[in-house]
């Protein structure tokens, strides 16, 4: 049973997720794994809490 992490910086609406999900679900499929295979997950970081070029992305 595949599954997918995505780790983003938070601030995308439920659309936005839901096309996210679409989208790598059909990806999957066309490898051949069936969706009741799959499970995603998706991690919305603040961005205080991600680093970026040794500095905190929310201070970029």
């Amino acid at each position: 049973m595949p599954v997918v992490i995505v780790e983003m910086w938070e601030g995308r609406t439920e659309e936005q997720k839901e096309k996210l999900i679409k989208g790598i679900t059909r990806a999957f499929e066309e490898i051949g794994v069936k969706p009741e295979w799959l499970n995603i997950i998706i991690h919305d970081v603040p961005k205080s809490n991600w680093g970026v070029r040794g500095e905190q992305a929310s201070k970029i």
